[in-house]
């Protein structure tokens, strides 16, 4: 079929995590065309096979996206299954052109999505996937020498200094089909199954939805961006953006969030950019380096003696450590599904320094609680602060949880705020992390707070004499 064949044949325009109208260039190119367009979402392994809250918030996620196509005149197919043969279906029963999509860079995407353009141009169907998901592709930014960036400093400077797509505008028209194919329903998919009890406590805080995630940006950028560099660490105030959680499902384009922040030239705006950046720095290194989410990026680390799976860490999870600034963060996670990023750090060195357990045990447990859990973050942040991984935290810096207390929480509004166990008269949040548990956890908001697990001089030595070990071997 040549191309002139194909003009007046619909096109399916496959969604996955870029579920949004605005700055979507995947999307505007296919309404340029005036064919018509036959939006789908594929629940397979990408969709069925990640984290309880995840996949919870996925399912938010994409009940807001047809919704908001529905008041745009047009509608979101659903199915279910493996992404090849249901796009075969679809083609055969739409009489559809082709298929358009976002491009992801995680292993498995690449893999499923590189089968599916073969297979599809090797049956005469377009096949095309476009940019989106980060500020830039990951093999435009490379060092001089034309390799990958293993260091984020020069990368930002690259990045920064290449610049930055203009964000497109939502397309004005959406040509529907003269004939639909056949939905699913969403909520047949149970994609909240697996968090239980869980799912109402963290559905109070998640933000759902493009126009809530725009709405969340402008907040963000009206006022808290403006002394974001001073204050982003402190975890009691609201100086962060939390469009994590948003960009991680595409219902914000992170070009539209740079380009916004752009305009504040001050120190905290362009600190916001640099994180924006080290999102894609993440992305770009995951793309290069696939290793980076199953081993060590530092091979030397592979002699590391990690502890495994273990009771330390089984009380890590549940927040019960006797360390109130690590227990805060753990309950916070489970009671709004994100984490503030200084806590993250903390709670992450105290798994795998103080506790020396692999950091993968951790990773693992942050994919299963994160609403915003992104495959390359994860992992390069867990990497980062164990001293596995790229441009990684020096072993050394072990993070002490009582002076981190100390400097970033000093009224300890933040502890109380999640550990009821320390206050005379516990808030919502605190009691609802006792709600939202598993009840096999037994755990009580009226009994006493833990004792410390272990001394933090003990903690740090022990993890020190590990790195020791690991230099002399």
């Amino acid at each position: 079929m040549t191309d002139k064949d194909r003009a007046d044949t619909p096109l399916i325009v496959w969604f996955r995590r870029d579920l949004r109208l605005d700055d979507h260039p995947m999307l505007a190119a296919a309404a340029a065309t005036g064919r018509p367009l036959i939006p789908v979402f594929i629940a397979d392994r990408a969709v069925t096979d990640i984290g309880a809250a995840a996949r919870w918030r996925y399912g938010e996620a994409i009940g807001s996206f047809a919704a908001r196509l529905k008041d745009r005149g047009t509608r979101l197919i659903l199915r279910r299954g493996a992404a090849l043969p249901v796009l075969l279906e679809l083609l055969n029963e739409t009489g559809a052109g082709g298929v358009w999509w976002t491009r992801l860079y995680d292993p498995l995407s690449r893999d499923r999505d590189s089968e599916i353009k073969d297979t599809l141009k090797s049956k005469d169907f377009e096949a095309r996937s476009f940019p989106g998901h980060t500020l830039v592709e990951p093999w435009e930014i490379e060092t001089k020498a034309g390799d990958p960036y293993k260091v984020y400093s020069p990368f930002f400077r690259a990045l920064d200094e290449k610049g930055v797509a203009q964000p497109c505008k939502a397309p004005d028209d959406l040509n529907p089909p003269d004939r639909w194919p056949e939905s699913e329903d969403l909520a047949d998919w149970d994609l909240g199954a697996a968090m239980k009890r869980g799912a109402d406590i963290v559905a109070k805080h998640a933000i759902v939805g493009e126009e809530a995630a725009r709405k969340r940006m402008e907040r963000f950028l009206d006022g808290p961006v403006l002394d974001y560099k001073d204050d982003r660490d402190f975890p009691a105030k609201p100086a962060v953006s939390g469009l994590s959680e948003n960009l991680t499902y595409g219902e914000i384009g992170p070009r539209r969030v740079w380009h916004a922040a752009k305009v504040h030239t001050g120190k905290g705006g362009t600190h916001f950019r640099k994180e924006l950046a080290w999102r894609d720095f993440a992305h770009h290194l995951m793309f290069h380096f696939p290793h980076l989410l199953e081993s060590n990026w530092r091979e030397e680390w592979d002699d590391f003696p990690w502890r495994q799976d273990n009771k330390d860490a089984e009380r890590w999870r549940r927040g019960m450590t006797g360390e109130p600034f690590v227990d805060a963060g753990l309950r916070e996670m489970y009671v709004t599904g994100t984490m503030h990023n200084r806590v993250r750090m903390v709670v992450a060195s105290y798994l795998t320094k103080h506790l020396t357990t692999h950091w993968k045990i951790g990773m693992d447990w942050f994919a299963d609680c994160l609403i915003d859990w992104d495959p390359a973050s994860n992992a390069m942040g867990w990497q980062w602060v164990a001293g596995s991984g790229p441009d990684a935290a020096p072993y050394f810096r072990v993070f002490n949880p009582e002076t981190q207390a100390e400097k970033f929480d000093k009224t300890e509004e933040y502890r109380k705020r999640f550990i009821a166990e320390l206050s005379d008269d516990p808030g919502e949040e605190a009691l609802d992390y006792f709600k939202a548990v598993p009840r096999a956890w037994k755990l009580d908001a009226k009994a006493d707070y833990p004792e410390r697990m272990i001394a933090l001089s003990k903690g740090r030595e022990a993890a020190l004499e590990a790195y020791d070990s690991l230099k002399k071997s």
